[in-house]
């Protein structure tokens, strides 16, 4: 049987063969236990365009813990605001097959209030 990272990127692998079949640049979110990384990645898949995570030392000088809520969002407003200076407005939201809930969830709705469309 597959435990449950192999089920997870199972399910990412689902969602980005979708996002490559539409051709669009992707918002991706990667999760761990002690922190949150963001990246915008191109149609083709080889170019990394933007990224921000809780471990960069301008974010973590302003949270307490890098593996919560707030941190995510801060992710979320530094993420969106890079890729507006890239020149992105539209991304598709590829949350690496973790649930839309909690730190994803929070990250997601702070690029969307910073302005990036999804």
């Amino acid at each position: 049987m597959f435990d449950k990272n192999q089920q997870r990127l199972r399910r990412a692998r689902q969602t980005r063969a979708k996002i490559s079949e539409l051709a669009r640049v992707r918002l991706t979110v990667h999760r761990s236990n002690c922190h949150i990384y963001a990246q915008v990645i191109d149609a083709g898949g080889s170019k990394v365009l933007a990224s921000a995570s809780s471990v960069e030392k301008e974010t973590r000088g302003s949270l307490k813990n890098g593996a919560n809520v707030k941190a995510a969002a801060e992710v979320g407003r530094r993420i969106a605001e890079r890729a507006k200076q890239a020149g992105i407005e539209a991304v598709a939201f590829d949350r690496s097959g973790y649930k839309f809930h909690g730190r994803v969830k929070a990250l997601a709705e702070a690029a969307r209030e910073a302005g990036l469309k999804f």
